[in-house]
């Protein structure tokens, strides 16, 4: 067996098709009742997103009750880390009470002064976490998503190398470009006006008139 499945057999089954769910939708059986909205997920049958009225066909069964931050998908560490390690992910604080992500939160950039980000999706992270979220952790802990990881930081190490070599090449050249610009300028090519200044200084030298009279005052 290899380390890809020994890693997914350490994760319990019901993971993968948790994080795949879309919560907070209408029950289809329960459509007409006031608590229809299913928010609600058994980690035994894996069958979906339940409603509140739906639990009642999944007695003594394990659920945890999926809840919203920011229209984002979130549930109270004292229900997951019964049944998972979260070693790793970024905990907050919502409505007085620690909460983890369940997928994702990409953002377009690190906030400044950032130094800490999410392995996955670089999402910002205080405190010493790797993941953002229960899914970037999946993703993070999977050998693909390692040899990915190495293969982009190698890539990334030679396009830096060569952007180097050939800027460094480049700016050597401008510089001597700029070096022999500043100590032999371009000489601008004669206009029409300036060939004929040209010509008529090759003839002979005519006395300015009246250049010899003196005028007294």
């Amino acid at each position: 067996m290899g380390a890809e499945e020994e890693k997914n057999k350490m994760l319990p089954p019901w993971l993968k098709p948790l994080l795949r769910e879309k919560f907070f939708v209408q029950c289809k059986l329960h459509a007409d009742s006031h608590k229809s909205e299913c928010n609600m997920y058994c980690l035994d049958c894996t069958n979906g997103p339940l409603c509140s009225l739906c639990l009642s066909f999944h007695k003594d069964h394990h659920a945890i009750q999926i809840r919203r931050s920011s229209y984002h998908d979130v549930i109270r560490v004292s229900e997951i880390q019964k049944f998972l390690d979260i070693t790793g992910v970024q905990t907050y604080v919502i409505n007085s009470a620690k909460v983890v992500f369940l997928n994702e939160r990409p953002q377009p950039r690190p906030g400044k002064g950032v130094v800490n980000t999410c392995e996955v999706c670089y999402r910002s992270l205080v405190d010493s976490f790797r993941f953002c979220s229960l899914g970037c952790k999946i993703s993070g802990i999977s050998k693909s998503f390692e040899k990915k990881r190495k293969d982009w930081r190698n890539n990334l190490s030679d396009s830096d190398d060569s952007y180097s070599s050939s800027t460094g090449i480049g700016r050597l050249k401008k510089n001597d470009d700029m070096i022999h610009n500043s100590f032999t300028p371009s000489t601008p090519p004669l206009s029409a006006v300036n060939r004929r200044i040209a010509k008529r200084r090759k003839g002979i030298p005519h006395r300015a008139p009246f250049g010899g009279l003196i005028i007294e005052y």
